[in-house]
């Protein structure tokens, strides 16, 4: 199956992301609509990551760009990923750094790591 690309265009839509990294991770992709690096990396992840993908154009909402930015503590940078869980980047990667590999891996240990604690009998 296909990722699935998510657009983030409000405060609301970001803060429901950082909220709901809480429950299973998610993915944050700052992509710039005149940079050919960034099509390219938008075009690998939707190949190889089976996950969506919350997509923040930098053109047209430079300040959710900033406001993950002040988020994460990443400076900002196009393109850019984050894997969030926990409300908080577990991996984060740049330009051609950003490996798809690593994405899935961040995902699959993260997804485990927020499942709840099974008792033992």
């Amino acid at each position: 199956m296909p990722a699935f690309i998510k657009y983030i265009r409000s405060s609301e839509d970001l803060d429901s992301v950082f909220t709901g990294s809480f429950d299973r991770p998610y993915i944050v992709l700052k992509h710039s609509i005149s940079c050919g690096i960034s099509a390219d990396i938008l075009h690998q992840l939707t190949g190889l990551v089976d996950y969506e993908i919350n997509v923040i154009v930098v053109q047209t909402e430079r300040s959710l760009s900033d406001e993950v930015a002040d988020r994460t503590g990443h400076r900002h940078q196009s393109p850019q990923v984050f894997v969030l869980a926990d409300g908080k980047s577990v991996y984060h990667a740049t330009h051609y750094g950003i490996d798809p590999d690593a994405v899935n891996l961040n995902l699959q240990v993260n997804k485990t790591s927020l499942q709840p604690a099974r008792r033992l009998a």
